[in-house]
């Protein structure tokens, strides 16, 4: 329980129920850990949609109905008359429009790697707001140390006001699916958003480069929402005909249930802020294959079989080793299981909230 003076918390909620996975799950599992707490304080969530999930009473849901950037000026004005401090978990532009002390949530910072073909909408928004953003901010939160370094890279005076905390497995992902029609044990799992990071067109050609016998034996099954520029990844898809299964956004169940069945779970992202696919198959006890790059290191320890994301041979030859091998497969899931551990939805909480309490206790 906190000591501290009871505080009137804002949070940018909206991603609870717009966002899908990401920075909504992101967002849904902070407000079910802070419910898991008792430290009496007052949690104001701005939102275009309240999120019917049963949080308690502390919990005040203020739904604001308007498109950006008016919805930014309206929470901004309406945080500044009701909160001790506002949490800013989806947004840059918020921040610059607050008088009262805000922390800010850093992801990563793909847009500023434009290798990686982000989003060009993003890109913009970006690049105009979190400069800004990071020397108004009264504390920074970054997802994983890979993050807080690349933001210390980019804008040095930030880094004193910056605290790591890492994201958590979700406990709706231990939940068994029912009654749903899910592909047989046995198949190569890939999760994530359709975009050029997520690297598939690499991942399919490695695949191709299996023997047919394997390949029958582990299909390829995709779970995530179409996102940008998905031409590549769609046609290199479509190419393994029967021997790809592209399942689209699954629920919650569904996905703790694929992640048990996976014979291996891929994950050759270009870059990322921290990786959660990986931790959550981690945690149901696959044998993960994921990059060198970026955060992935952080989260997957000697957890995981690493590749050079880059290189196809690479991913082939660390796919072939895995699908070939049970032993291996069974030592690193109990290693993953051991690993994801570690984390916590609830540490992350706590981290989150010692950081808007100081803040508010300086203002």
């Amino acid at each position: 329980m906190s000591t501290r003076r009871p505080l009137t918390i804002g949070i940018d909620a909206r991603a609870a129920v717009e966002v899908a996975a990401g920075r909504g799950r992101v967002l849904r599992e902070l407000l079910r850990a802070l419910a898991a707490r008792e430290d009496g304080h007052v949690y104001r969530c701005y939102a275009r949609t309240r999120w019917e999930e049963p949080l308690d009473a502390r919990f005040e849901w203020c739904e604001i109905a308007a498109r950006d950037p008016w919805w930014h000026v309206r929470a901004a004005r309406a945080a500044g008359r009701e909160c001790d401090v506002f949490l800013s978990s989806n947004s840059y532009l918020t921040p610059l429009l607050m008088r009262t002390p805000t922390v800010v949530i850093v992801y990563d910072l793909v847009t500023f790697e434009l290798a990686l073909r982000p989003n060009r909408r993003s890109v913009v928004i970006e690049r105009l707001t979190l400069g800004a953003c990071m020397r108004r901010a009264a504390a920074i939160i970054a997802i994983s140390q890979a993050t807080a370094d690349a933001l210390a890279a980019r804008f040095p005076a930030a880094a004193a006001r910056t605290t790591v905390a890492l994201l958590g497995t979700s406990p709706t992902l231990v939940e068994p699916a029912h009654g749903q029609s899910l592909p047989e044990p046995g198949f190569v799992l890939a999760v994530g958003t359709l975009e050029p990071r997520k690297n598939l067109p690499r991942l399919v050609a490695a695949y191709g480069e299996l023997d047919t016998a394997v390949q029958a034996r582990h299909p390829l099954v995709v779970v995530g929402a179409l996102g940008w520029e998905t031409g590549e990844t769609l046609d290199a898809l479509r190419g393994l005909g029967h021997r790809a299964i592209m399942l689209g956004q699954v629920s919650d169940a569904a996905l703790a249930e694929l992640y048990r069945r996976c014979a291996v779970f891929c994950y050759p992202s270009l870059g990322e802020g921290f990786g959660l696919p990986v931790l959550e198959a981690m945690a149901a006890g696959a044998a993960v294959l994921t990059a060198t790059n970026s955060s992935l290191p952080e989260v997957g320890a000697n957890a995981v079989e690493y590749v050079d994301a880059s290189d196809v041979a690479s991913i082939a030859s660390g796919l072939k080793r895995l699908l070939d091998s049970p032993a291996r497969r069974a030592e690193l899931g109990a290693l993953a299981r051991e690993r994801a551990r570690e984390f916590s939805w609830a540490r992350f909480a706590e981290r989150t909230l010692a950081v808007l309490e100081r803040v508010a206790s300086r203002s």
